[in-house]
């Protein structure tokens, strides 16, 4: 059984900062791939950005310059810092992990910006 549990979300002023971090605990095989998914009201989720076990990353393009994702393989922990936050931002914020065994999710963090 996978568990992701998440952290750091709450209420961010525009043009401010957040750091989100998620740990992973269970059987996890060694290859996977770390992310942060998100998704605003009436929207579809999105991915925002993820990485992989050997630290190949990927960044949603409306994020890419303010965000950096990292990860700790030996905690399997991820984490998604971001900066200059906008209201487009806004939304619940999901860890996801997808391994050889399937894909698993957190249980989501919201992020309010307020402008």
């Amino acid at each position: 059984q996978v568990q992701l549990v998440e952290s750091g979300g709450g209420l961010v002023q525009a043009g401010g900062s957040l750091r989100l971090s998620c740990a992973a605990s269970g059987s996890i095989f060694r290859t996977n791939v770390m992310g942060w998914y998100r998704q605003a009201p009436g929207n579809e989720r999105e991915l925002v950005a993820e990485i992989s076990d050997e630290g190949t990353a990927y960044y949603l393009e409306s994020v890419k310059s303010r965000a950096t994702i990292s990860r700790d393989n030996a905690k399997n922990t991820v984490h998604l810092q971001m900066n200059n936050l906008k209201p487009d931002d806004a939304a619940v914020y999901y860890c996801r992990l997808a391994t050889l065994n399937g894909i698993h999710w957190g249980q989501g963090t919201q992020v309010t910006v307020s402008s």
